[in-house]
């Protein structure tokens, strides 16, 4: 009951702030109104940043559920609701770890924690013990279609593979994201037969190791535990540790480390002639949150089954350090109030219609995005309806709304037929479809659609363009706004722009629900073979 009493107090004060906030407005139109009026309840102050796990944001997701009801979409989340709950884990290193190197014929060397390595944390068990031959394996990467396999030569099965970061520069921008992530490289190791990783750096630890043992989330197994991938990550080794860790091998460690600026370099990789004994302990603490599902069953008796998820992230960082106004609510109305609001509104336009849509839409708000796409991923590897009856994603996060844009970036628009279908639809608009302005930073990986890629499902993620205004606009956001308490309800949006945005969903997602083909995959592209998805091969 006082979980209750507190979230009306919680919805009465945010009216009183709404209130408050259009008294000194001019009047909108309805639908920019009604666009305004969820994010001014989902980044008030009220709801101090919504951040996953959270009674605030468990108030946010129960306003999404009440919406979604309004506008006429059916429950979609677990059993007879528009909740799916999430179990969430927190999880740190639980002590400094202990690394210590043998050699055959020599005492042992233990590692200097802060000085030699800081411990890995490991989301799958609670104590991690593995004493195992080193293998150096150059970046750690298994590259056919660049003609890269550092594995080559070596046989890695039972033992602790070293690698550095990163990949190079040369391979395509999308795909050296995902080649960089240590997740994809803690897989790559574990269908090598390898048991462990060490990632090397060429410099020493920042911070002597501080925050080595900083908080991660992941959602939780039955165990309790978190979900991992791959080997687990066992310590990190500064300059100074991974000499040590090389001593006496056949390539020295200043030979290495010389070669690692030219990101071109391939490595042979080399057997070392020691053994690491590592003993890392990891600490959980549960958590719980929930993704909000409703959905529009579709009309044609065959496409029916079919289902276009249309996502976007509720949550956003909750209560921080405090900015130079001593404001320390980090309230995310462009991120991501702005795009949940464009989901409720897009989901109000197919009723308003009167005309079901030929595939069944599925919308999507998610939990602990900000967190590493986590509730996404539970999503994509727990889904309320058949994996393989979800035939595209599209993703709505972070539109930057405070310009009138001219354009529109698809990241994912060349990798499969989706492309084709959104500039379709954006043209009837009189908005074009721009490349990414800026292929470096990898985005394709980075928002809560890639859940859905890993699965196979064909999927963009849409922002406004940089056409005209739009890039001095967005630099600003980045500089002034992004993950900062400056991204609230103060900021210059532009409803009239929101409202263009979503037309240009709502357009988006009718074609892909109404079109007489399932989106596919192009062929041959890597992601869609990576990952075994439609029209790929």
């Amino acid at each position: 009951m006082k979980r209750w009493m507190a979230g009306l107090a919680a919805i009465a004060l945010a009216g009183s702030a709404m209130a408050q906030d259009r008294a000194g407005d001019v009047a909108l139109p309805d639908d920019q109104a009604a666009m305004k009026a969820h994010v001014l309840f989902l980044a008030s102050d009220v709801l101090r940043g919504r951040e996953a796990g959270s009674a605030e944001y468990r108030i946010a997701a129960e306003y999404v559920a009440a919406q979604f009801f309004a506008a006429g979409l059916e429950p979609a989340g677990d059993p007879g609701s528009y909740l799916q709950k999430v179990p969430l884990v927190t999880y740190r290193a639980g002590d400094k770890g202990d690394v210590v190197l043998t050699r055959k014929g020599e005492a042992p060397t233990p590692l200097i924690f802060g000085e030699d390595y800081v411990p890995g944390t490991v989301a799958g068990a609670a104590r991690t013990v593995i004493d195992a031959p080193v293998v150096f394996v150059g970046y750690g990467l298994v590259a056919p279609h660049y003609g890269r396999d550092d594995y080559a030569g070596v046989d890695v099965r039972g033992k602790i593979v070293a690698f550095f970061g990163g990949a190079p520069l040369d391979f395509q921008s999308e795909e050296r994201a995902h080649f960089q992530s240590a997740t994809t490289k803690a897989t790559i190791a574990a269908a090598q037969g390898a048991v462990g990783a060490i990632v090397l750096t060429r410099a020493p630890l920042p911070g002597g190791g501080v925050n080595y043992d900083r908080p991660r989330t992941s959602w939780a197994r039955p165990d309790g535990t978190g979900d991992a991938s791959g080997v687990p990550i066992l310590a990190t080794f500064s300059a100074t540790g991974a000499a040590k860790l090389f001593a006496g091998a056949k390539t020295p460690w200043s030979a290495i480390a010389a070669r690692v600026a030219d990101s071109k370099t391939v490595f042979a990789a080399e057997a070392l002639p020691v053994n690491a004994a590592v003993a890392l302990k990891t600490v959980f603490e549960p958590a719980s949150s929930a993704n909000v599902a409703g959905m529009i069953p579709g009309s044609d008796p065959k496409l029916s089954k079919e289902v276009v998820v249309l996502s976007a992230h509720l949550d956003h960082l909750g209560v921080g350090r405090a900015d130079a106004k001593g404001d320390t609510i980090y309230n995310g109305a462009e991120d991501n109030a702005v795009g949940i609001a464009s989901l409720i509104e897009e989901a109000k336009r197919f009723r308003a219609t009167g005309k079901a849509p030929r595939r069944t839409i599925l919308f999507l708000a998610v939990t602990a995005e900000e967190k590493g796409l986590v509730g996404s991923d539970y999503f994509a590897k727990h889904p309320t309806v058949p994996i393989e009856r979800i035939v595209a994603d599209v993703n709505l996060d972070m539109p930057i709304l405070t310009y009138p844009f001219e354009d529109m970036t698809v990241f994912g628009a060349d990798r499969s037929t989706l492309g084709p279908i959104v500039a379709k639809a954006v043209g009837t608009l009189g908005v074009t479809m721009s490349p990414d302005p800026d292929p470096g930073q990898g985005i394709f990986v980075r928002s809560d659609h890639y859940r859905f890629v890993q699965q196979g499902v064909p999927s963009v993620f849409l922002w406004p363009g940089q056409k005209g205004p739009g890039k001095a606009a967005t630099a600003e956001f980045f500089k002034t706004r992004y993950h900062q308490p400056a991204d609230d309800v103060a900021q210059p949006i532009d409803w009239a722009q929101g409202i263009r945005f979503i037309d240009a969903n709502y357009a988006i997602a009718r074609e892909i629900a109404d079109g007489d083909a399932r989106p596919r995959w192009n062929k041959g592209d890597f992601f869609g073979l990576l990952y075994h998805g439609y029209g790929a091969k």
